[in-house]
């Protein structure tokens, strides 16, 4: 999932991707009819905006001159900022192109769409059937999906809190990273090659300062990710420093260190977090952490009942907080801390 900054600023963001180790067969960008594609495009248009240069090969797939592929961009480039969200799968970049040029000939379309391995036009209205369907199983109130990098250990405050990392490939991020973080990445990875690290240092507080980081993956690749905290929806664990507090946050590391996960984003809390529900391989994250006696069922701001049920069933067998007669709630321990200063 990282993309590599070192890449990025040797130019290659405006050449063909690099085929996926699959069968499928490949668009002429080098990429399949997937959200490969879309990231490619997603990547393109705000290479543009930086270098005004389209892509290295589209002249070959399109009959229009350069000057005509430029406005091409340049339109993409706005629609996709007004887009909300912004495409996330194949059909939904494809009907954005489709939609933004439709004054445009029609070859000229076709061609974009291929060269990126979107679908051709004859074939939204069938694949717009498949992609309601598919979305019919995303939870009512949520506003947007992550799909994170690899949690952190130092990233988890505490039972009920994650800083997660978010690749800038993904579609949904590709469309909102503002131009200087851009320019800063670039800046970044040059001073490195060059080893001028007090210079690449300040650049990262500059990306960090923006709400980026520049992440070093397994293999020694960075990745521009952005950062979101993310409040556990639905419960409330004991703080650090009340008893258990500590206890809970390890079953959280237990759960989500070094794993990606999947966030369903119902909203902000106060406190600027993503209020949200935590998958991780699978596996709901809020229900284990009530199971196992490790959070209340915050029922203040959530009334789903199975995270009632889950509660119950570690009170009744009296694990985790639950082996106390009787455990504080977190909220009113805040609540009297609040009180007193």
């Amino acid at each position: 999932m990282g993309n590599s900054l070192i890449k990025f600023i040797c130019g290659q963001c405006c050449k063909p991707s690099s085929p996926p180790h699959d069968s499928q067969p490949l668009g002429p960008h080098g990429v399949t009819p997937s959200t490969v594609g879309v990231s490619a495009l997603a990547r393109d248009i705000f290479q543009f905006e930086l270098t005004n240069q389209v892509p290295e090969g589209l002249s070959q797939h399109v009959e229009s001159s350069k000057k005509a592929q430029a406005n091409w961009y340049k339109k993409l480039l706005e629609a996709w900022r007004e887009a909300k969200p912004p495409p996330k799968t194949p059909e939904q970049a494809a009907r954005l192109i489709v939609q933004t040029l439709k004054r445009h000939h029609k070859v000229d379309v076709e061609g974009l769409l291929a060269f990126y391995g979107l679908p051709a036009p004859h074939t939204l209205e069938v694949a717009a059937e498949v992609s309601g369907a598919a979305d019919s199983s995303t939870p009512e109130g949520v506003k947007y999906q992550l799909q994170t990098l690899p949690v952190d250990v130092k990233a988890i405050a505490d039972g009920d809190t994650v800083t997660v990392y978010v690749d800038t490939s993904d579609p949904r991020e590709a469309a909102n990273v503002p131009r200087e973080v851009h320019e800063a990445t670039t800046a970044r990875a040059k001073a490195r090659a060059v080893r001028d690290y007090k210079k690449a240092d300040a650049l990262q507080k500059t990306i960090v300062a923006a709400g980026y980081r520049v992440i070093n993956g397994p293999n020694n690749e960075e990745t521009l990710a952005k950062k979101y905290r993310i409040r556990l929806r639905g419960i409330d664990a004991p703080e650090s420093a009340m008893p258990y507090g500590k206890e809970a946050k390890e079953e959280l590391v237990k759960l989500v260190q070094g794993k990606p996960l999947k966030v369903y984003v119902y909203g902000d809390d106060m406190y600027g977090r993503s209020v949200g529900d935590i998958y991780c391989s699978g596996t709901f994250v809020q229900e284990k952490m009530l199971r196992k006696g490790c959070a209340w069922h915050y029922d203040a701001y959530d009334k789903r009942p199975e995270l009632a049920a889950w509660e119950q069933e570690a009170r009744r067998a009296r694990v985790g907080l639950w082996a106390s007669s009787n455990p504080e709630k977190p909220w009113e321990w805040r609540k009297v801390r609040r009180n007193r200063a």
